[in-house]
């Protein structure tokens, strides 16, 4: 197991490389940037920097060409275009910079945000409570609520139980999560009906001054919403999942064999079908965490105004936040990789005959 585990460690690099390599070169493409992004906020203060182009009026200004490669750039020295390149490291060419970023990347160095004066660590550290509380608890509970269903589903296909349950997944499958986010806050939030949960924010504001045991029922009264808007398609999904892998070890030689000396439901049920039925859901553990993390949190944290790695990602990219949206990147694509080699000891640890070592390279 060590040397599987050694060839998956090391495909991480080429793997890294690869994704920032796509991502890299696509934002070369992409109009607009941070230099855009500055001249832009600048359009309309032309008088600040046409003293500093030697002009004390328009016609100064405008003789100044600027750098015609940056829209907007009209009426600025190129001087100044210049300092900001060299102060974003536009001065280097693509390869060059962007060699210098998985230099440093690999080293954990992610550089500051452009516009934020903040570490891209601090900054998610800063941020990565709101996304680890609604990516954790949300699958939690869909594996909790998920595999008892799934299992009474399983052993009591076709009754009048699996039928109503099946109408009531296949609802929750195709309500999308910010619908059913927006649903719970009219009904609860104090929308057009009941106040009872909080309308936004992940903790009170007079947190800090609350006991202990009023923090945390402060912190579950602000993230029920939340997370049952995150984890409902999750659930519906792991149910079925579950149901269908239960279904095809009830089926197979063994049970009946079990059954035929003389073993009782439950024990077979549970001794022999469910740590073979559980490998597939197991399986599917570091999709669904990594789903509900960061498929669904930018809508699920903007209607709930929670400040999350979700709207943190997005709001990188609508400024062109490169250190922040590259450093993101790397980090969750690196934490993927990493629960993707959890996923396969998990294996071993329900099945312990499951043999990694024999795979080929």
């Amino acid at each position: 197991m060590g040397a599987y585990i050694l060839r998956r460690l090391a495909l991480i690099i080429p793997t890294l490389i690869g994704i920032m390599v796509i991502n890299f070169t696509l934002t070369q493409f992409v109009p607009g940037g941070p230099i855009e992004q500055i001249l832009a906020q600048m359009e309309g203060q032309g008088n600040v920097f046409q003293n500093f182009a030697g002009g004390g009026d328009a016609g100064g200004a405008n003789a100044v060409g600027g750098d015609e490669r940056y829209q907007g750039a009209r009426g600025l020295p190129p001087e100044f275009i210049a300092d900001l390149e060299k102060q974003f490291g536009f001065d280097k060419p693509p390869l060059q910079r962007f060699l210098d970023m998985m230099w440093n990347y690999l080293r954990f160095d992610f550089g500051e945000s452009y516009f934020r004066s903040i570490s891209v660590i601090d900054l998610v550290l800063e941020k990565m409570p709101v996304s680890i509380t609604l990516g954790l608890w949300s699958t939690l509970i869909a594996y909790a609520i998920s595999i008892p269903l799934g299992v009474q589903k399983a052993v009591r296909d076709g009754s009048a139980f699996d039928a109503w349950t099946s109408g009531a997944i296949i609802i929750a499958y195709a309500i999308p999560a910010f619908l059913f986010a927006i649903l719970l806050l009219v009904l609860f939030a104090g929308g057009s009906y009941f106040k009872i949960f909080p309308l936004r924010g992940l903790v009170s504001d007079n947190f800090a001054q609350l006991s202990p045991l009023q923090q945390v029922g402060d912190y579950f009264w602000h993230i029920t919403l939340p997370v049952l808007a995150s984890s409902i398609s999750g659930f519906a999904t792991l149910t079925l999942l579950t149901k269908n892998s239960f279904l095809d070890e009830i089926k197979k030689q063994y049970v009946v064999t079990a059954k035929a000396k003389g073993l009782g439901e439950r024990q077979v049920l549970y001794g022999h079908i469910f740590r073979n039925a559980m490998l597939i859901v197991i399986a599917g553990f570091p999709s669904l965490f990594i789903g509900i993390l960061f498929g669904s949190s930018l809508l699920i944290e903007t209607i709930f105004s929670l400040d999350g790695l979700g709207r943190l990602g997005f709001e990188a990219a609508l400024a062109r936040d490169y250190p922040v949206l590259f450093g993101t990147l790397y980090m969750f694509g690196l934490l993927g990789l990493l629960i993707g080699i959890v996923s396969d000891l998990m294996y071993v640890f329900v099945d312990p005959r499951i043999d990694f070592e024999s795979r080929e390279t």
